[in-house]
């Protein structure tokens, strides 16, 4: 199958791949209940050496500058807790996590969480973390513009391989609230 947005020389329907994706995204994938069909999610093969966006986006697809969307948890804190969110954004902007992300958490301080906090609470790979299989109590902070892109590239839950999911699929997950200015 042909991928709809970048140059990559195979794209496999998720369903049909699952093995190639974490537990915790398999599983996501699995039972998939949005309104976009399962089958609408696809996974391409990437290299990692290939990983940087600027040598990626040369590699892959200059197209996939403005539909590149990258995933990071975050935490927040109030009072002596902890609380953990992922935020998805446009990789051509960063996102507002003293602002929009603090708010929206209700938190006093809010920063990237720790790369040990980030993968062992995921069961993601660093630098593959995706906004499917995420715990279902965590809330999901999507950026309005990825909602509104007919695909987006998504880390996969690993380094190697990436996901195509339509934009309107994240508005559909456990905990998504999609927010204005998420992206700065």
């Amino acid at each position: 199958m042909r991928a709809p947005i970048g140059n990559f020389d195979r794209a496999v329907p998720a369903p049909d791949c699952l093995d190639e994706l974490t537990r915790p995204v398999a599983d996501a994938v699995r039972h998939w209940r949005g309104s976009v069909p399962a089958d609408q999610i696809l996974y391409v093969e990437t290299d990692p050496q290939w990983a940087d966006t600027a040598v990626f986006v040369e590699h892959y697809g200059q197209d996939l500058l403005e539909t590149s969307a990258n995933c990071v948890v975050v935490a927040g804190r109030r009072g002596g807790e902890t609380r953990l969110a992922a935020c998805l954004a446009l990789s051509t902007t960063r996102v507002d996590v003293n602002g929009a992300v603090r708010r929206r958490l209700g938190a006093r301080k809010a920063s990237f969480a720790p790369m040990d906090v980030a993968t062992g609470e995921t069961g993601m790979e660093y630098g593959g973390i995706t906004p499917l299989g995420l715990p279902d109590s965590w809330p999901v902070l999507v950026d309005s513009a990825v909602v509104d892109l007919p695909y987006v590239l998504v880390g996969s839950g690993r380094r190697r391989g990436k996901l195509l999911v339509p934009g309107k699929a994240f508005a559909e997950l456990p905990g998504a609230v999609v927010l204005e200015g998420l992206g700065i």
